[in-house]
Formats: structure tokens, sequence, C-alpha cells
């Protein structure tokens, strides 16, 4: 097909395909399903081998959060049965974070609920990502912790963390009808403030929200003009007591194919499969492994995530291999780059690295509306509410019981 050897070499050369090229990628058959794989499985090897990054959740602060963010369980008006706690101690979350780095993640991600972290907020993060490089040597830490204010980033920056993760989530011109209580803008300049204070960015989006294949070119070329290291694709699960709870939209089919068009649109980033990976993309996850070099490992947020063994066999099987905490997760030419624009802190994929996805404002990684499953169920009727298929996260921290990792 020329189109994809179109893309297959525009991307082996970094170059930006056209928004038609894009597009044409989103409206592939099933039958040429395989073939883009295929082809965008050659830009992701030319760029991060067969190597799998791992990454790991930790939900500092869950639920009760001000913002009205559609997608999210823990959202301001949420009825979702999640877990509900305020700040964990500083040792709380380094227990947790262990468990992840002991199950081979190389970078762990602090999440908390809310718009945004208040100055006290930030020290309290700052002794959280200080106590967790102490006992876990060589980890990346990244935050998520909502809308930054001046001079937040370079605090974060300073006590440690390596990237700092907040989505811009679908497109600017839908995003008033998902979230009315800050905008699209909001979230841009606060990945430019992480930008510009030295941290790796990581910004992703929600596919499955109900956009059109324009929105989803207009976000993820919006996080290849912002020059995002980590590019987290969550896919929405749509939590009973949610307003998007009856929006099931994705197939396998097509998770595989939004996955496909962002490695050719950001072909040298840390692509990352994150929330919502279990629930559609279900037994195809492997073919995912060919298009992103990064997951994330065990539960998520608000919910569960797969055995942390069954990733790993995956991974394996798949004929991958976990990337080691001394590898670079970027290739040369941008982790050199972001090792020369940061002030401190490392780089994302330097032997430092990238985030997660997270609720609200605050919410922007491995939220995926804050999903995961640890089942492979079949496929739901659209406007339906599918409570049997989302898996609320009863484990881990916040909670007595070990986590999944």
């Amino acid at each position: 097909m020329d189109l994809l050897n179109t893309l297959v070499d525009k991307g082996l050369r970094r170059e930006l395909p056209t928004r038609e090229e894009a597009l044409a990628v989103l409206a592939t058959s099933d039958d040429e399903l395989l073939d883009v794989v295929a082809a965008a499985g050659k830009v992701r090897r030319q760029w991060f081998g067969r190597r799998v990054k791992l990454n790991y959740l930790v939900n500092l602060k869950s639920g009760l959060c001000p913002e009205d963010c559609s997608y999210c369980s823990q959202r301001l008006g949420s009825k979702a049965e999640i877990l509900k706690y305020t700040w964990l101690k500083p040792e709380e979350a380094t227990q947790a974070a262990a468990a992840g780095v002991a199950g081979g993640a190389k970078r762990v991600c602090l999440v908390a609920s809310g718009r945004g972290p208040t100055d006290r907020d930030v020290d309290r993060v700052g002794k959280t990502i200080e106590a967790i490089k102490e006992g876990n040597e060589g980890v990346e830490v990244c935050a998520c912790l909502g809308l930054l204010s001046d001079g937040q980033a370079e605090r974060l920056r300073d006590a440690g963390a390596d990237a700092y993760n907040h989505n811009l989530n679908t497109s600017e011109a839908t995003y008033g009808e998902i979230t009315k209580t800050h905008t699209y803008a909001d979230r841009v300049d606060t990945v430019q403030k992480a930008h510009a204070a030295g941290l790796s960015a990581c910004s992703g989006l929600i596919a499955g929200m109900g956009e059109s294949d324009e929105d989803l070119i207009d976000v993820v070329y919006a996080l290849r003009e912002l020059d995002a290291d980590s590019v987290p694709v969550n896919f929405l699960i749509p939590f009973e007591g949610t307003p998007l709870a009856k929006e099931w939209n994705l197939t396998p089919q097509r998770a595989l194919r939004i996955l496909a068009m962002v490695r050719f649109v950001c072909p040298d980033v840390e692509v990352r499969i994150a929330g919502g990976r279990e629930v559609h993309l279900r037994t195809m996850q492997p073919l995912a492994l060919h298009l992103a070099n990064s997951i994330f490992l065990g539960d998520y947020l608000t919910s569960e995530g797969q055995a942390g063994q069954a990733d790993l066999d995956m991974i394996a099987d798949a004929g991958f291999e976990v990337e080691g905490a001394g590898t670079t997760t970027l290739p040369a030419h941008r982790s050199e780059a972001t090792a020369t624009a940061a002030p401190a802190g490392g780089v994302c994929g330097s032997a430092s690295g990238s985030g997660a996805a997270p609720a609200a404002a605050g919410c922007g990684s491995a939220c995926g509306g804050c999903s995961g499953h640890d089942a492979a169920p079949a496929q739901a009727d659209a406007g339906e509410v599918r409570s049997d298929l989302v898996a609320v996260r009863r484990r881990g921290a916040g909670t007595d019981l070990a986590p999944n990792a």
C-alpha cells in the first residue's frame, strides 16, 4: 500500500505526515489492519527496538475532585463507587512504589486528584519524591498533580522529579463539551510550564469519548507541536455514575488503528498504552506492543488492570523485552536535547523517563476515564451502561491489601 510505504519512510526520517495521511490510517479497513500494524511496527523498532518500558501508578489522593471532567470517576458529582482518601504519607507512597519497581517498573507516576496543587501540596509531594528515590535507586519519578502555578514545576524538579504529566485529552474544538471548569488552554499552559522548568513533558489523549477522526488528529498533532517526550494513549472506560457511562465506541481494531496513527505522527517519542487497554484491546494487546513502547504495569488510579505477571508474560511471549533501568528510553537525538534544556532532574527517557495519565484537572494518566480491568469481555453495545466490564480498584494504595504489580 503506497500510503503505508510513505508513512514508514516519513517515520524513519521523523517527518510529519500530512493530516490526510493520518486520517487515512484511521480509515483503513479491518482487512488492512495487519499491514498497518506491520508498517507502524517498523517505525517503532527503528527508534525503540523491541524494548517495553514499564510504568507504575501510585494514586496519592483519590476522589472528591472539584473539576467536572466527564470521563473521570473522581469528578465533581461522580457517583462511581471508587476509593476515596486524602493524601498518602510519604512512607505509604514509597511502599506502594516499591511494589511496582520490584515488578519491573522503571518509572513511578505519582498522581493526585484535584484542580491543581497548593504550595503545601508541592512540598508534600516533594518529600514523597525524595523518599521514593532514596529507597529505589535509579527509578524515574513523574508527577501528575493537575494545573500548575508559576514556580511549582521548578520546585518539583528540584525535589527530584524527572517528568510531569498533564494530558490534553481531546481536541481544542471539543474540549468544552468534556469539561467546563477549566479550559484546553489551561492544560497547554501546564505542559509548557513543565517543559520550561526542564521536566520531561508527558501529555496524551483519551480515545472513545465520541470524538471524530478529525478530533483525534487535532489532539495528536497538538501533542507533537508541544514536543511531548511521552504520549499516553488512554481508552475510555465508561464508569457507571459518570456522564460518559454509555459511551462504548471502541473495538480492538479501532484501538490499534489509533495507536498506529499516533506512532506515525510521533515516531520517536514514548508512546504508552495507558488506561483501558485490557477492556478495549483484550486478546489483541500483544499486537499493540508493535506500536507502543511503553505500558502501565498492574492497576490504574481507580480501576484494576490485569495481573502484573500477566503483563510480563505477554511482553515475553510477544518477543519483546522489559527495558532495564540503565537503558535510555528515548533516542539519542531526543534525550540529548532534553538533557541540554533541563536545568536539573533528568529527562524523559534518559535514565530518567515518562509519566502517567491521571483524574479531573489533576487526572491525566492511566485515567482513561480512570479506567482499567482484569478481564477480556465481549464488546459492549453502545448506549448501554456496563458496570460488569469495569473492576473498581480495591487494593494497593489507600487500602490494606497488597498492590497488583
